[in-house]
C-alpha cells in the first residue's frame, strides 16, 4: 500500500493537500498526526478524494526512524510528521519512497511510504 504522510500548518488548505499528492504520484491512503487529523481541509480533502485518513499517535512519530525536522515540534521529538505517519501507517517492513517535499503554497509537508499495511 502506498501511503501519503503530511505534516501541516493550521493555515493549510484544501489546495494545499491537493497540489501537495499530486506532486508525489498520488496514494491509496493517507496518514498525519493524531492531533491534526481533524483539520478541516485535511479531512475535506480525504473525503472527497475517497481516501482512508490513518491518525499516527504523536509519541509513536517521536520514535519514528526517520529525518529530524527543525520545525517539528518537541511533542514529535524533532521527527518529520510527514515521513513518520506515512512509515508508520504503511505497516511493518514500510520504507520511505518519496522523501518529505513541500506543498508549492509551503502549508503542508507530504512524504510516501509504501509497505503492507
Amino acid at each position: 500500500m502506498r501511503v501519503a504522510g503530511f505534516g501541516l500548518r493550521a493555515n493549510a488548505q484544501l489546495s494545499s493537500f491537493a497540489q501537495a499528492l499530486a506532486a508525489v504520484g498520488g496514494a491509496q491512503a493517507l496518514a498525519t498526526a493524531a492531533d491534526k487529523a481533524d483539520h478541516p481541509a485535511l479531512t475535506a480533502f480525504a473525503q472527497g478524494a475517497g481516501l482512508r485518513l490513518a491518525a499516527v499517535a504523536p509519541a509513536a512519530i517521536a520514535f519514528a526512524h526517520v529525518a529530524l525536522s527543525p520545525h517539528s515540534p518537541a511533542r514529535y521529538g524533532g521527527r518529520s510528521v510527514a515521513e513518520a505517519s506515512a512509515l508508520i501507517a504503511a505497516g511493518a517492513g514500510a520504507r520511505i519512497v518519496v522523501p518529505v517535499q513541500k506543498s508549492p503554497d509551503g502549508r503542508v509537508t507530504v512524504a510516501v511510504a509504501e509497505g503492507n499495511g
